[in-house]
């Protein structure tokens, strides 16, 4: 997205949480969480998975319009763990998107998958919404934030029991990494123009700190993009209009897991 929709989004999030505040206070939402509890954890799963494919829930997008406008968040990510994801992704921001925190509260008891809360996280407040519907990470994009009010937000996020991925897409983005980082993404979405290239992925690799999990996100369509970026050190992959443009998410995901292994399979021989 352009910068400007990036402004016009954080700008719109702000009148959002205002009025969401007004609705239900961060104190009240603080008496529900009672002690923290562990999140499952993203870092963890990924590392666990064969494929380390996080699998999005995601209705639609400022670039593409609707993608799947009627998807149930009660049966897709529930598919997706049967077909074999390592986690979830799912979308919370209504405007642009067409997510919201109650997608996360459907999904959660149909998964035992850890959830990724994506959203344009600015505030402590969606801190304790993540908390309260019992997401288990949060998306941190550096381009959204400072890195002192990312440091502010992970830091928070870990006392709340949550793992955090900060999302970068440039190389000077990394000044953003801090001590409550759990992951980073590279978002193959360009800022100013919309278009997806998984080589960005490629090209920011040998940049990426060693021993931090790294994911590539946006723009995986095929089993043999997915293995280079493994190859070039990634550990996970954020796959979501690929999935959810079919009519059944799930099966879509199972198919490329297939095809992947029979790639993996070949390229061996």
């Amino acid at each position: 997205m352009s910068k400007d929709i990036l402004e016009e989004i954080i700008a719109h999030k702000r009148i959002e949480i205002a009025g969401q505040e007004k609705v239900v206070s961060a104190a009240f939402l603080e008496k529900q969480l009672g002690e923290p509890v562990p999140a499952r954890s993203l870092k963890q799963a990924l590392m666990a998975s064969p494929t380390g494919i996080i699998a999005e829930f995601k209705r639609r997008s400022p670039s593409k319009g609707w993608i799947h406008q009627d998807a149930d968040a009660g049966k897709i990510p529930a598919a997706y763990q049967q077909a074999g994801a390592a986690a979830l992704s799912i979308l919370t921001d209504e405007a642009y998107f067409g997510g919201t925190l109650k997608d996360i509260r459907t999904a959660r008891p149909t998964t035992s998958l850890p959830i990724l809360r994506k959203d344009f996280i600015i505030s402590r407040y969606q801190l304790l919404q993540a908390k309260a519907v019992q997401a288990d990470a949060v998306l941190l994009i550096a381009s959204a934030l400072t890195p002192q009010a990312c440091l502010t937000l992970a830091k928070e996020a870990h006392t709340l029991g949550l793992e955090t991925l900060l999302e970068i897409h440039t190389e000077a983005e990394l000044d953003y990494l801090n001590e409550y980082i759990d992951v980073v993404g590279v978002n193959n979405r360009h800022l100013g123009t919309f278009h997806t290239d998984a080589s960005h992925s490629l090209r920011l690799a040998e940049a990426l700190p060693r021993g931090i999990v790294k994911i590539s996100e946006s723009g995986i369509s095929s089993p043999d993009t997915l293995l280079q970026l493994r190859e070039a050190g990634f550990d996970g992959f954020l796959i979501g209009e690929t999935f959810m443009k079919t009519d059944e998410p799930g099966e879509a995901l199972s198919r490329f897991i297939a095809d992947l292994l029979t790639t993996e399979l070949h390229r061996l021989k």
